[in-house]
Order: structure tokens, then C-alpha cells, then sequence
């Protein structure tokens, strides 16, 4: 019996420091609504917003499925306040040989829980996009 309480100890023991241990706070996915498919090689950079300023926290380039599944900087406490993800999205056009009205799209967001994960897809098109808070 007391092996079998050992056991179950050390199970919630690992499971616990699992729990302590949260993914990545902030992820972005981008879609090409003209062409149904992942904008892949968005270049994206998040910043925080320090005062009247804003102070760039990562940068990152979207994978084959449009995705950074980790944006924000590993081993950086997650704070409360106003963040800006920027979608440079003219240098992703302009690869593809096509022109937009968008070159950035910046995205300003408040954290208020930052236990939570907040996703931010984008959904775009040459002359258009829409954005919400996904999970």
C-alpha cells in the first residue's frame, strides 16, 4: 500500500510541476482569405507599451501553416497592459509579385490575465483584413 500512495505522490508531483510549467502565452496564425490558404513568411513583431513608447519584446516570421505558435519571449514574466503585434504585410505581397493597401497591419491588444493564452489570427487580403481573439 505504501508503494501503491508513493506512486499516486509522485504522479500529482510531475503533473503539478507540469502545470507550473504554462506554454507560450501569445501565438498568431494569418490566412490568405484571396487564396483559401496560410500566409507563410509574414514577418511579425510584438511589442509592449512602455510609457508613451513602444518597446519591442520578439520578432518572428510565420511558419508553412501562417502560424508562430510562440511569440512571446521565453523566460519573460507575462505582464499586464497594452501589446502590439505588427503584421508586415507589404513585404509578404510584394514576394508574391502583388500590391496592397495594407504594408502593416498593427494589432494593439490589453492582457489583463495573464495565466490566460491569447491568440491572435489575421485574416487578409490585398485590400482587407479582419482580426479577433481566438483560442
Amino acid at each position: 500500500m505504501k508503494i501503491l500512495t508513493l506512486a499516486a505522490g509522485l504522479g500529482f508531483a510531475a503533473l503539478s510541476s507540469f502545470a507550473l510549467a504554462a506554454p507560450n502565452p501569445l501565438s498568431v496564425h494569418v490566412l490568405n482569405l484571396e487564396t483559401g490558404v496560410p500566409s507563410a513568411g509574414v514577418q511579425v513583431t510584438l511589442e509592449h507599451q512602455a510609457g508613451a513608447t513602444w518597446e519591442t519584446l520578439a520578432t518572428g516570421t510565420t511558419n508553412e501553416q501562417g502560424r508562430i505558435a510562440e511569440l512571446y519571449p521565453a523566460g519573460k514574466a507575462f505582464e499586464k497592459g497594452e501589446y502590439r503585434v505588427v503584421f508586415k504585410t507589404g513585404d509578404y505581397y510584394e514576394r508574391l509579385h502583388q500590391s496592397t493597401f495594407f504594408p502593416e497591419i498593427p494589432v494593439i491588444f490589453n492582457v489583463t490575465q495573464t495565466e490566460q493564452h491569447y491568440h491572435i489570427p489575421l485574416l487578409l487580403s490585398p485590400y482587407g483584413f479582419s482580426t479577433y481573439r481566438g483560442s
